[in-house]
């Protein structure tokens, strides 16, 4: 167990007891808001001390050059850095002319707690001034999951012992000062000054208007905040502003026991095409609707919004309440990433932080949308939608690298490629067979035949022409691809790496099946016969290397001919290698950055047997150092399947805990979204034994030691899967009526009461008006699932529910890791 001295293991909620100002860049990260359009991080309502201010919103960014010691054709010439927008979190206080500031004065007791099932965060203190008044503070803050453009604050202050003279002060700022950059060389230079001011204006006494352009990239920032103010009748208020600042100011004389609360809505848009009353007009409209609403309603709202999630992706687990507060903190952040994201990337640290820059990676499509796909599938649409419309740009970029089709950034926020270091960016190609994959799980899990359509099939057909111009035939009829970087970046450059050249085979098969089964539609991509002919042929002679001497894949041909890496002369302190090692002497050696070969056995899994599986994680294990966040749920999944529960338990424990207890000490910087959607995966995936395929939806459930129960909720075509394991059995119940998917236009139109949108509604859900379903048993027969639990073939229908025994499993000796990295026992 990792114990966390100030947060509390809580099932639904994240409490920090106390405050310690050395962990509160961490905790900006743990307790940030988001609704996949704004972030704010978890910063005190009074903005200081902090680590890292941050309001984000997704999309916006600014330019900056990317130097070269030798230039070289094909570099990308600037990149893109999330910047921190226009904070309009701020409220500050004053006290008798004292300023409420943590570090001085007596701070008697202070509690922060992130609601997971309210959506909200809340704050509790009794602060008492250096001048000896003492108030209690209380805030509750959201960023709406239902109105897009709304964050919203409720600040409350009471005086305690006496009079006292309150001044609140709400504030909209520009251009807000951050700290140096950190001395990490992945991290970028923190930019000076981006917003240049465009407009300003108060509306009354309570609302500022405030537009800005980012200077270089030319896109335009709209933010505007209104106030409701509740207390005795001497408060007194007024807004002013000026370029860089708004402010609104509230003061009122308060006897003990009297309160002074600020309601604080704050509406956020932007555009890099529309003009500045467009967008002026944009924010000023977000600011009345969300009057209308009210606070009362946005809560409302808010909780409506997380009880359809809930019913649809809640993880219950009886026997480690330390992983079952970390996999509803994960889930609930990666709903946040999606929820509202509508066409935009989900970057690598969602909305919590400028780790990265700001950028979009593979992780999204492999790790979080791997989760969303069964938990919130109309976000994986919109973020599939966002790949689709970077097209162009990624057509661009396969000609400019002489390739046909799409080649897909590494990273990027608009659809650039912004990354300066080609072995570990541009030679990432496996990042289109992934794109590719979670189309095709989308699709798998949804049957949504309009995005097939519109959507799926362009993807697939543009990722597959890449691979038919980047591999070749050699003389023996064999498909190779080679020169490049799988997703271990400690060996870049390599020839026919197994994972990449099993999921572009994957990503050929399924283009051809798409165009095959809708040929009108695929003309429009002229698409021929004989180009189909081609993936299929470049598909079924696909490379695969095997290393007949040892018996096992190696992650990429000549991999295992490599010298081993020194681990025992490597010193603790040398993790990550990256930081200490050339990456000369890391290309060359066998040694491990993250699941490689081991991913490939959990998503390509059909293209081994039980006795390869096996062979290839003992093969790996001692050489994978975890130098990546990505890594430790992937080894969990292989583990479990091949018998190494223990290990599996320890594996999950990494990656369920990456954040909240700061393994990697760079929390910081923004959570790990991937690292949170593998405590799912590891569960679902891991113990759960889930593997959904073309061929069927598979399930080998196992408990570790110490677990009592385990269950989950999955959504298939709109209907709940619930999967509830104990030790000796397993049961699968399949919910008689479709849910809602968990969309949040279904919850914000319906509060009190939840109903789907109208396109949702089906004849076998519709409702009568006693509330009873009106669908017929004939209906609800009709509606069946057919699953494989450890092999045997189970058919559950609509509103039924089947069990099946657990075989016991066979024990294995663990395999090795390197030596000091091994993960926690749990």
């Amino acid at each position: 167990m990792i114990e966390h001295p100030v947060f509390q293991t809580e099932p639904w909620c994240l409490r920090e007891s106390k405050l310690d100002l050395d962990l509160l860049p961490h905790s900006e990260s743990l307790f940030a808001l988001s609704n996949g359009h704004i972030g704010w991080r978890g910063n005190l309502d009074e903005g200081e001390p902090h680590g890292l201010p941050g309001a984000y919103l997704n999309g916006v960014y600014e330019l900056r050059p990317l130097p070269y010691a030798e230039a070289g054709f094909g570099y990308p010439d600037s990149g893109e850095t999330l910047i921190n927008i226009t904070n309009g979190k701020l409220i500050r206080l004053l006290v008798d002319d004292e300023p409420f500031d943590v570090r001085y004065g007596k701070l008697h007791s202070h509690e922060r707690t992130l609601d997971l099932r309210a959506g909200v965060l809340r704050r509790d203190a009794e602060w008492e001034s250096p001048a000896g008044r003492t108030v209690r503070i209380r805030s509750t803050r959201l960023v709406s999951l239902t109105q897009r453009s709304i964050a919203a604050v409720c600040f409350e202050v009471e005086a305690v012992d006496g009079p006292a003279r309150v001044v609140v002060q709400s504030e909209l700022i520009a251009n807000e000062e951050l700290p140096p950059a950190a001395a990490d060389p992945r991290a970028a230079a923190a930019l000076s000054s981006p917003l240049q001011a465009d407009l300003h204006e108060e509306f009354g006494d309570e609302q500022i208007t405030m537009v800005h352009t980012v200077r270089r990239s030319k896109l335009r920032v709209g933010a505007a905040m209104g106030h409701i103010v509740e207390g005795p009748e001497s408060t007194r208020s007024r807004a002013v502003s000026e370029a860089d600042l708004g402010r609104y100011t509230v003061g009122a004389l308060l006897q003990p026991g009297e309160t002074l609360k600020l309601i604080k809505f704050v509406a956020y848009g932007w555009s890099a095409t529309r003009s500045l009353p467009a967008v002026r007009d944009q924010v000023d409209a977000a600011l009345s609707a969300v009057r209308q609403t009210g606070w009362d309603g946005l809560l409302t709202e808010q909780r409506a919004c997380l009880d359809t999630f809930w019913s649809c992706a809640d993880v219950d687990i009886e026997g480690d309440p330390e992983i079952q507060q970390a996999v509803r903190f994960a889930l609930f952040h990666l709903y946040q990433a999606g929820v509202r994201a509508e066409q935009r990337a989900i970057p690598a640290k969602g909305l919590t932080g400028s780790g990265y820059d700001g950028h979009a990676f593979w992780d999204t499509e492999t790790f979080v949308l791997q989760v969303l796909t069964y938990t919130a599938p109309y976000a994986v649409a919109h973020a599939l939608r966002w790949r689709q419309s970077t097209l162009p740009v990624a057509r661009e970029r396969a000609t400019q690298l002489g390739l046909s089709g799409a080649a897909f950034p590494w990273r990027t926020i608009s659809g650039q490629e912004c990354s300066g270091y080609w072995p570990a960016g541009t030679a990432a190609f496996h990042i289109n067979a992934d794109i590719a994959d979670a189309v095709l799980r989308y699709q798998l899990a949804t049957h949504d035949h309009g995005f097939e359509r519109e959507t799926g099939l362009e993807l697939l057909v543009e990722t597959a022409r890449l691979w038919c111009s980047l591999g070749h035939f050699d003389g023996a009829g064999q498909f190779r691809i080679e020169g490049v970087t799988g997703p271990d970046e400690y060996s870049a450059l390599a020839d026919n790496n197994v994972y990449t050249n099993l999921m572009a085979q994957q990503n050929l098969n399924a283009a051809a099946d798409a165009v095959q089964c809708d040929p009108d539609w695929a003309h429009q991509f002229d698409v021929t016969p004989d180009e189909v002919d081609h993936w299929r042929a470049a598909a079924k002679g696909m490379f695969v290397p095997y290393d007949e001497t040892r018996g096992v894949h190696p992650q990429a041909e000549g991999f295992t001919e490599h010298e081993f890496w020194d681990f025992e002369s490597t010193k603790p302190d040398q993790y990550p290698l990256l930081l200490h090692f050339p990456y000369f002497q890391l290309y060359r050696k066998q040694v491990i950055k993250q699941a490689d070969l081991v991913l490939a056995l959990h998503l390509r899994g059909d293209a081994f047997d039980h006795r390869d599986k096996a062979r290839d994680f003992e093969y790996c294990e001692p050489l994978t150092v975890r130098d990546s966040s990505l890594s430790a749920c992937s080894q969990a999944v292989v583990a479990a399947e091949v018998g190494h529960l223990r290990l599996a338990y320890d594996y999950l424990g990494e990656a369920a805990l990456m954040d909240i207890a700061n393994l990697e000490k760079n929390t910081a910087d923004g959570l790990h979204l991937a690292a949170l959607a593998g405590s799912w995966i590891a569960l679902v995936a891991g113990f759960g034994g889930m593997r959904h395929r073309e061929d069927g939806l598979f399930f080998a459930p196992r408990l570790p030691a110490g677990w009592d129960r385990m269950t989950f909720r999955l959504l298939l075509d709109g209907r709940v899967l619930t999967v509830e394991v104990r030790k000796d059995q397993a049961t699968y119940t399949l919910a008689a009526r479709p849910a809602f998917g968990a969309d949040p236009e279904a919850a914000a139109d319906s509060v009190p009461e939840l109903s789907p949108r109208p396109e949702q509604a089906t004849a076998d859900a519709a409702d009568g008006a006693d509330g009873q379903s009106q669908a017929s048993d004939a209906q609800t027969d009709a509606v069946r699932l057919e699953l494989r639990h450890h092999g045997t073939k189970l058919t559950v229908r609509a509103g039924g529910s089947v069990s099946a025994p657990i075989p016991e499993p066979v024990a294995h000796p663990a395999p090795k890791q390197p030596p000091g990295r091994e993960p926690r026992r749990r």
